[in-house]
């Protein structure tokens, strides 16, 4: 009867995971705990990289971005995720939905581009070392942080409008945990060949393209590490890279089986958990992979520790 009642109010039913019980319960301490770490670590690292001098690199500065837009991204999709997985009730509002589905479109699509943007500094950074500072000026990063927020923006403005304006003839079951494009178009109650072209499409363009450039970035790169004879120089150009490439194949990895192929029998039966690894874990797990091994996040963190101490 609840269910029935919140269709008639317009609100969403949100599946996630309802039909595992005793997972939810496992699944709420797992995603509180991720959400935490994740606000934690990507906060530090934008504290961090805005206060202490040495991390005034254009590196960092793209760290912080991706650090911020990982704090937006799971915001807007984890506290539903939380209460829907701790309370009997599923729904979400209508209002609340196109919200969610804005956002996290902008954001998932702003780090698409972002990662891009990254692996072409690491490329300047190794392959044209003695010009980095002229190549990766603060105009150049600033526009490229802009061209990355915008678009995020331009394409969540076109496909989220055009994936909320289809007919759903009541349909508000949603199997899924949160509102994301491809399970928002099963909901439409006409023929959706032209809506799955477009988001293919726009899949090309931020998800293929930004991949393209990550890969002939790190072409370049593999080129003049493979000529380096030196060991040391070896392991900081590993250093430099490793963390990048990293982070690209968790987020990468999981988020293309969701867009590029969205009616395929995998993403149907495990779209679920993907979409899970790319919203929840991988957000907590990228400032951890950027701070372990990394000597001068690790550097800023004594310094800012030992100033406290001081004072």
């Amino acid at each position: 009867m609840g269910m029935t009642n919140s269709s008639v109010r317009g609100d969403f039913i949100l599946e996630g995971f309802s039909d595992q019980p005793q997972l939810e319960k496992i699944l709420f301490w797992v995603v509180l705990i991720s959400y935490l770490l994740t606000l934690v670590g990507n906060t530090v690292i934008i504290l961090i990289s805005s206060i202490d001098p040495k991390l005034k690199t254009p590196m960092y500065f793209f760290l912080t971005h991706l650090s911020l837009v990982d704090i937006c991204f799971t915001t807007s999709i984890v506290p539903q995720l939380l209460w829907n997985l701790k309370g009997p009730a599923k729904t979400i509002t209508s209002l609340g939905c196109a919200v969610q589905l804005y956002v996290s479109l902008a954001l998932g699509s702003t780090e698409c581009v972002l990662l891009a943007v990254m692996a072409f500094d690491r490329y300047a950074a190794v392959c044209r070392p003695l010009h980095y500072a002229a190549v990766m000026n603060p105009q150049l990063c600033q526009a490229l942080a802009r061209v990355s927020w915008l678009s995020g923006a331009g394409n969540t403005l076109i496909q989220g409008t055009v994936t909320l304006w289809l007919p759903r003839c009541g349909h508000q079951w949603l199997r899924h945990f949160f509102c994301e494009v491809p399970s928002m178009i099963k909901l439409a109650c006409v023929d959706t060949h032209a809506n799955e072209v477009q988001l293919f499409v726009a899949s090309l363009v931020l998800l293929l393209l930004p991949l393209a450039l990550i890969f002939t970035s790190y072409g370049h790169i593999a080129q003049v590490v493979i000529k380096i004879k030196s060991a040391q120089a070896w392991r900081k150009a590993l250093g430099t890279c490793g963390s990048h490439l990293m982070v690209v194949s968790l987020f990468y990895g999981t988020i293309t089986a969701v867009y590029i192929h969205p009616n395929s029998s995998y993403a149907h039966t495990h779209g679920k958990f993907i979409s899970l690894f790319y919203t929840v874990v991988t957000p907590t797990l990228n400032p951890l992979i950027y701070t372990l091994k990394n000597k001068d996040v690790k550097g800023a963190l004594g310094r800012l520790f030992h100033r406290d101490l001081d004072i």
